[in-house]
């Protein structure tokens, strides 16, 4: 009961707001929602145990599913990435991060589970982009900060264009931070040029990306054609292989990732085949030889102390019909948790 009182003396000290109890002691009434009861206990699973958005409701940073694959060239199943990510999160990941000591959920900006973005007609690649564009509008055209989970690499697209539209102009156009073991500059394929393959050649080409501030990391794989991601060196992005990351090491690459984004606004996208098959078994178009787990939480971590407004950022490529006893929705939920650390604290920056 006495350190139950001190709990509540210190947060009051500290400006936190109304303290809650929950199983781990009085907490904070923003930590207390997502530790109300046991993780297995925690109802209809949501990011995080995060309360889900209600209609009308105000929010500073959303988290939102985009289950669609319709742009895979090959392995489809990361339409499922959504609920694979929602469920490991739920069950998984706790409020803190312990290496940082960051909680994206005590610094006064209102995080909340928004669903998933509908699509109506997911047999229609371009109808499809359209709708999710539509749907992320929603939120970054009132300032709303997105979490994005694919879904197949190409939603990331629509994101960007919408991105665009709310900005209306002002500024530059985004860097981008793009963790991946593909470029996904290429071309025209089997008939479609707006593919899992290509979304970043298709954003520089709309103006939607400043190719001169995008990084690409971990970058590795066999090619269909030596020339598959020559745009990517063509248009001025940099391009960090696997190989490079190895031989300089994470925070060279950290330092590296700072020299090229600046201090102009980003955008942070993960393709979850950015770690080893060993790592991530579920998803699409695998590749031996990446990161390890731990590599992928370092990167993502350094990228967090460079202190960028990040205005939005995605994990896609979570494939859970190819996963192994779900450690690639473990993993996916895992840098979701880092990179919600990110924006919410970009996002209090912007208030």
């Amino acid at each position: 009961r006495r350190s139950a009182r001190a709990s509540r003396r210190v947060a009051a000290r500290l400006g936190l707001c109304e303290m809650v109890d929950t199983p781990y002691g009085p907490q904070p009434e923003a930590l207390a929602a997502v530790n109300a009861g046991p993780r297995y206990q925690s109802g209809p699973a949501t990011f995080f145990r995060l309360p889900p958005l209600k209609q009308g409701e105000d929010v500073d940073v959303a988290l939102v599913g985009i289950p669609y694959d319709g742009g895979a060239t090959n392995r489809a199943g990361a339409r499922h990435g959504p609920r694979g990510v929602r469920d490991a999160s739920a069950d998984h990941v706790r409020a803190v991060n312990q290496s940082t000591g960051v909680s994206p959920f005590t610094l006064g900006v209102k995080v909340r589970d928004a669903g998933d973005i509908p699509i109506a007609a997911p047999w229609s690649l371009t109808s499809s982009h359209n709708e999710i564009e539509k749907g992320y509008l929603a939120f970054a055209s009132t300032g709303v900060r997105v979490c994005a989970v694919g879904g197949d690499h190409s939603v990331t697209l629509p994101v960007l264009r919408a991105l665009a539209k709310a900005r209306d102009g002002k500024g530059p156009p985004l860097g981008l931070i793009h963790i991946d073991a593909h470029a996904d500059t290429g071309d025209n394929y089997l008939g479609s040029r707006f593919h899992h393959g290509a979304p970043f050649r298709v954003a520089v080409e709309e103006g939607l990306i400043d190719p001169k501030r995008c990084v690409q990391v971990g970058i590795r794989g066999t090619l269909a054609d030596p020339r598959q991601w020559q745009f990517s060196q063509e248009s001025g992005m940099t391009v960090l292989t696997m190989e490079d990351v190895a031989d300089i090491g994470i925070q060279a690459t950290v330092k590296e990732v700072s020299k090229v984004v600046g201090s102009e606004s980003v955008y942070v996208s993960f393709d979850i085949d950015a770690l080893d098959p060993a790592f991530a078994p579920g998803t699409g178009t695998p590749e031996i030889g990446g990161m390890t787990s731990r590599e992928a939480l370092s990167l993502v971590r350094g990228i967090s102390g460079l202190g960028l407004d990040v205005v939005g950022a995605d994990v896609v490529e979570v494939s859970p019909p190819f996963d192994v006893g779900g450690i690639t929705s473990l993993a996916g939920a895992n840098i979701l948790f880092e990179l919600l650390c990110i924006v919410t604290q970009s996002s209090k920056k912007a208030v």
